[in-house]
């Protein structure tokens, strides 16, 4: 049975709903922003209610159009600043997004069981150090800064590429999830981790997307969709804010296409079309 941290996913699972939790002020959504005590608590009691399965939680925003960087020191700052606020008021399982060693080893010191490297362990070597130590779930993004396009084809390599990586941590593929990177194969951008890839970005998340069964494996798969920028290319709209029909209509296809988790900022809106798909996806097996 494939696990992300203490939840059960794939297969005849519930599509697992990860509500997104973002700490850091330069993140691209920024009503997504939540900073304060109070803010976050907030956040975490409606997420729940919705009803998210994991809160995916990321103290330095890695928008590959954004110029982001903050001292490893600062991000695991507000990350444990967040968790023990979470965990003094909630049981939800917590995933961190980072792709530093010594920021996973400083919240894994605090039982988080889920780790989302959106390098998929190749941005710090010592990463596999800390991974092997702890031995989390890991969430291993498909990442390359010199890829060409970052096809289907392509993104399959990658992945395998940081599967091995993992496998050579001593990472059971029981705790392996695998994400192909919506949203960050662009060349127009000013960030530190994706700056240098495709030259249709818009195209290449579509094609992504329309092939996700081939990208799936015998890993469960997570896509984070959720209001990003090729959304507004398509729909000509600039603001994050406005793009959250064509968020649930590519959460729809996803599902169908074989996706196990959906990462979001909009938890109940997620949960509902997530589930309904699922339904869809299994009647039309037992036809």
């Amino acid at each position: 049975m494939k696990k992300l941290g203490p939840i059960s996913v794939g297969g005849s699972n519930p599509v697992r709903i990860m509500g997104i939790l973002n700490l850091s002020p330069e993140s691209f959504y920024k009503k997504s922003i939540k900073i304060t005590k109070n803010q976050i608590s907030h956040r975490i009691r409606e997420m729940e209610q919705q009803g998210a399965d994991i809160i995916d939680i990321g103290g330095m925003s890695t928008a590959p159009y954004l110029s982001t960087i903050i001292s490893a020191k600062e991000e695991s700052r507000r990350l444990i600043n967040a968790i023990k606020i979470i965990q003094n008021i909630s049981n939800i399982p917590i995933s961190v997004d980072t792709c530093r060693s010594s920021v996973a080893k400083d919240v894994l010191e605090y039982n988080i069981e889920i780790i989302n490297d959106v390098t998929g362990l190749k941005y710090d070597k010592k990463m596999l150090d800390v991974i092997k130590h702890y031995d989390p779930s890991i969430i291993l993004c498909a990442y390359n800064r010199n890829a060409d396009s970052g096809n289907s084809h392509e993104t399959k390599t990658i992945l395998n590429d940081s599967i091995s990586l993992a496998k050579s941590a001593n990472i059971s593929e029981k705790k392996i999830t695998l994400d192909p990177a919506i949203g960050f194969f662009r060349n127009s951008g000013k960030g530190k981790f994706f700056s240098k890839i495709s030259s249709n970005w818009v195209s290449r998340d579509l094609e992504i997307l329309k092939n996700l069964k081939n990208l799936k494996q015998k890993f469960p798969l997570l896509v984070s969709i959720s209001r990003k920028s090729f959304l507004g290319e398509i729909l000509e709209k600039k603001n994050p804010e406005d793009r959250i029909s064509g968020s649930l209509a590519c959460e729809v296809i996803s599902v169908f296409n074989g996706a196990d988790i959906i990462r979001t900022h909009d938890v109940r809106e997620s949960k509902q079309i997530a589930t309904i798909a699922k339904k869809l996806v299994y009647t039309n097996k037992s036809l």
